[in-house]
């Protein structure tokens, strides 16, 4: 009798060892490196995601950094340094008009709206784009679509850059704050909350929304190399689902309470001035509700890239888009 129950025992260690094991196993989270094109208020519900633990939620660690730029950010997703980039898609246009074989795909977009503001030296508040005529103004990296949605705008109100202005394209993505400040150009274009900042600290004054005057631009997406989304399905639907997960929640949520969630990304900053930028960023219909970049959306970027002589010929839709994982977050 004693033997059996010493069997018995042992059976029972085994089973909850094993047990514990896989318990162990199934809390295990899948590690994400995840490059994004700036740091902004901009980019709300993705903070929201972070901090309210919607990625924790499917099984996700997210290891984010900031890249400094769209042509940074592909860099870093074709060399192997990150698996998911986020940034504008024209860097996936760009990459699949080279002839690459493994090719960056948008699977969620999550603005459509340009999201940087016209800074200036002086307070305007009957600021118009007619007044940039014979000034200087810090655009952005060529080729990228601040710099693009920018000359758009320009365009769309009689200006031509390069004759009517100078939209300068040598200052990187990431210095034009600092270049600005130093006393280089007469305006720039800034993102969140660094235009507020630089009111604030009386080094400039926001006087126009780019995103406003421009319209609905599909302006940032989620992408991953073909290779690694037909590996790991899963992580990009569980990413999908954490970003819809995060965009319903900035929804549903006054701009102080979404202030409130991602003040640990803004460590500087305080909840009222975040409050009032995520305000204005749903005023102007900023985030995507459902995620999906659709083909009539694709089009329109494709038609602002050929405006600015970028390209030629686009990407067809279907090899550098997929809608299925954005879709199916919605359904869940």
């Amino acid at each position: 009798m004693k033997k059996y129950i010493s069997l018995l025992v042992v059976v029972l260690m085994v089973a909850s060892l094993f047990l514990a094991g896989c318990e162990q196993k199934t809390t295990e989270k899948q590690d994400v490196r995840l490059v994004e094109v700036t740091h902004s208020i901009f980019y709300a519900p993705q903070y929201v995601a972070i901090e309210k633990g919607f990625f924790d939620e499917e099984g996700l660690n997210v290891e984010l950094t900031n890249g400094g730029g769209a042509d940074k950010c592909m860099a870093a997703l074709v060399s192997g340094e990150a698996d998911i980039a986020f940034m504008g898609p024209e860097a996936s246009v760009y990459v699949y008009l080279q002839g690459r074989e493994d090719q960056p795909i948008n699977f969620a977009q999550l603005t459509q709206r340009d999201g940087s503001f016209i800074v200036g030296r002086e307070a305007d508040d009957s600021f118009s784009i007619a007044k940039l005529k014979g000034k200087t103004i810090l655009g952005g990296r060529k080729g990228g679509v601040p710099l693009m949605t920018l000359e758009y705008v320009l365009k769309q109100n009689g200006l031509t850059p390069g004759t009517d202005l100078d939209v300068r394209t040598d200052v990187q993505f990431d210095m034009m704050a600092g270049a600005f400040a130093s006393g280089e150009a007469d305006y720039t274009t800034l993102f969140e909350p660094l235009a507020s900042t630089f009111e604030k600290q009386g080094n400039g004054y926001v006087l126009a929304s780019v995103g406003e005057m421009a319209g609905y631009i599909p302006y940032t997406c989620y992408s991953s190399l073909e290779s690694y989304i037909e590996k790991n399905p899963e992580v990009v639907q569980g990413f999908a689902n954490a970003l819809y997960k995060g965009m319903v929640w900035v929804e549903e949520h006054t701009a102080e309470e979404v202030a409130e969630a991602i003040l640990p990304q803004f460590a500087d900053s305080d909840v009222k001035f975040i409050a009032e930028i995520v305000q204005t960023y749903k005023d102007l219909d900023t985030w995507n509700p459902d995620l999906v970049l659709g083909e009539d959306g694709y089009n329109r970027l494709i038609d602002i890239m050929k405006t600015a002589g970028e390209i030629e010929e686009g990407a067809p839709y279907g090899e550098i888009q997929t809608p299925d994982f954005a879709v199916k977050a919605k359904q869940n």
